[in-house]
């Protein structure tokens, strides 16, 4: 009945493969970013292929291994090698490149006594220059770029610059519950504040980026007075990332103003990003993985609380970095968060800080809102509309990767059943559907949500969001019901035949056969303020030849006539219900039912 209802729903028009395998091409290296379709997975909950490495090598209980299956903020066992052993169902999907949540070795276990949690989502990086134990070790990592590379498929890093793991304390820290301390009433220039002793004399601000300013930072005691713990005075690697006087210390950011780019993020070691030293160490650290292991592209985590010059320096760095080992598509796109449609926000950091593309977030916002019902289509052409605000114009927002939900939001299935409580799991999975029938059609880089083709759906955001695909222990989890299936996260969840498993690879074909629906720009043809119809077109690169995108938010049928190219006279269905031909020359009538859509491809 659910599988019926997904393919009335969506009118797809091809047979829907059990997978959707794409030959590996000559030279992968050769596609440009937006011809990829990425798969994003946080290894941990992906897929356990050595048991052996569990607990990281570590002894004792899980606050010193960090290992526990059963809570949801501790490893559970995923690794590099179960990641390896997947590839198949990867590549099945139709994934061309992998991009994974970070793997450097992380301090195991953090936060206050009582709300501990392990590092297992690798964000808590103490050794910058190996993969974390609970992981594997380098040379699986290497195994693992080899493999996916034989099949042509890309490999995308996860990489921090704005912090460290939480290893920094301040003598003054407790008592002050580690408030962020400005630069206006704690300068540079003084002990502990205004009234303190004269520190750090000819020190010009941490706007004079010359190395001989930053030589005359000596004393980081100017907000708090940082130390490391004993025991600790060596855990981070490289050595230098030990000295405080290369972090802010300036207390716990409130997210907003100064305390953005300067504030501990949630208690992490925050790296003044300012410093010469700081940006040569981490050009070091990232231009090393490239070297070492060829991979092809980097996400960058929390790249706006990180002063934009340092971007402006890292990013031609690596860029020329992977053009030397021979990488001339090397992507790389930063996280700008945010859960508003704003575009602006997003698009102002590819101008100021010069990062060539940044992570969709107001595509996600859009699609929650559109998909779920709870907001018009308009939403949708205001998005697409101020694509000309990126560095590059509308060319450049084809390399924006898009995504529906993640790991820090909560997955796309969540925000449409708590919009619609009451529907029924053939509505839900047919609006599911059809969000990713958007994802993999409309502009941009299409990120598929590990668990997403599974229907996962998660409880909320954050740890609640990062189920197991192996069999799970953690209760918040198993007792979830998933979309489109039986099955629950108890049990192993690779399935090929799911029906959004199927849908997706289906829409990845037709994606990966069409020019228009890689690099072709858009225009937009008919939207509402209401749920309802979305249309727009786009244009293949070369020939300039229509393919028509429309979309039924809505929960009743649709038809309506929109304007199109004069040209085409024409169609062949790629997916969905598509008309034979045009009312006359600049005008076509679309029809859909509820949340269905269609791709059609003008012809000669």
């Amino acid at each position: 009945m659910i599988r019926s209802f997904l393919l009335a729903a969506s009118a797809l028009t091809m047979a829907i493969p059990a997978t959707a395998q794409t030959p590996a091409p000559t030279d992968f290296r050769a596609r440009t970013p937006e011809q990829e379709v990425v798969y994003f997975v946080l290894p941990d909950r992906f897929e356990n292929g050595d048991p052996k490495n569990d607990k990281g090598g570590l002894k004792g209980d899980r606050l010193s291994t960090g290992y526990d299956p059963t809570a949801k903020g501790f490893y559970h066992g995923g690794d590099l090698k179960g990641l390896t052993q997947r590839l198949d169902y990867i590549q099945g999907l139709g994934a061309t490149a992998i991009w994974f949540a970070p793997i450097f070795k992380n301090k195991p276990v953090q936060g206050p006594k009582g709300d501990e949690s392990a590092g297992y989502h690798g964000y808590w990086v103490t050794d910058f220059t190996q993969v974390d134990p609970h992981f594997g070790t380098n040379a699986e990592f290497k195994a693992f770029v080899d493999a996916a590379h034989a099949r042509g498929m890309k490999v995308y890093m996860d990489i921090i610059a704005n912090h460290t793991a939480d290893v920094i304390r301040y003598r003054e820290g407790d008592a002050a519950s580690y408030a962020y301390r400005g630069k206006a009433d704690y300068p540079f220039s003084r002990r502990g504040g205004l009234k303190g002793a004269a520190i750090n004399p000819g020190f010009n601000g941490d706007a004079d980026f010359s190395p001989e300013n930053w030589a005359r930072l000596t004393d980081p005691t100017f907000a708090y007075t940082p130390y490391v713990p004993k025991g600790e005075e060596t855990v981070k690697v490289p050595a230098w990332l030990n000295d405080p006087i290369h972090y802010h210390n300036r207390g716990d950011t409130n997210w907003v103003g100064e305390s953005s780019l300067y504030g501990d993020f949630v208690g992490l070691d925050d790296l003044a990003t300012e410093s010469p030293r700081v940006v040569q160490g981490m050009i070091e650290i990232y231009a090393s993985w490239i070297e070492r292991f060829g991979i092809d592209g980097f996400r960058i985590d929390t790249a706006r609380h990180v002063n934009p010059e340092f971007w402006q320096a890292f990013v031609p760095a690596m860029l020329e970095t992977a053009r030397a080992k021979g990488i001339p598509n090397f992507h790389i796109f930063g996280e700008v968060a945010t859960s508003d449609v704003d575009p602006a926000l997003t698009a102002r950091w590819t101008r100021i800080a010069g990062l060539p593309s940044n992570l969709d977030m107001a595509f996600a916002a859009a699609a929650q809102r559109v998909v779920s019902g709870k907001a018009g289509t308009d939403v949708f052409a205001r998005l697409l509309e101020d694509d000309a605000l990126y560095e590059g114009g509308a060319p450049a927002a084809t390399r924006l990767p898009t995504f529906l939900g993640n790991h820090d939001f909560g997955r796309f299935s969540m925000f449409v059943k708590q919009a619609n409580p009451t529907a029924s799991d053939e509505e839900l999975l047919a609006r599911v559907a059809l969000g990713h029938a958007m994802l993999l059609t409309l502009r941009g880089v299409p990120v598929i949500y590990y668990g997403d083709e599974q229907g996962f759906v998660s409880d909320c955001n954050d740890q609640l969001a990062r189920e197991n695909m192996f069999p799970s222990k953690v209760a918040v989890y198993n007792d979830n019901d998933l979309i489109g299936t039986d099955a629950t996260t108890a049990q192993s969840n690779f399935d090929p035949a799911h029906p959004l498993y199927r849908h997706i690879a289906a829409l990845v074909d037709v994606r990966q056969s069409t020019p228009a629906l890689q690099s072709g720009l858009t225009r937009i043809r008919h939207f509402s303020d209401k749920p309802g119809l979305l249309v727009v077109s786009r244009f293949d690169p070369k020939t300039g030849r229509e393919v028509v995108l429309a979309y039924n938010t809505s929960a009743q049928p649709v038809t309506n006539t929109v304007a199109i190219e004069p040209a085409s006279l024409k169609f062949a269905p790629l997916a969905g219900q598509c008309p034979v031909e045009a009312n006359a020359p600049g005008s076509v009538t679309v029809t859909l039912p509820p949340f269905g859509f269609a791709v059609c491809a003008a012809k000669d």
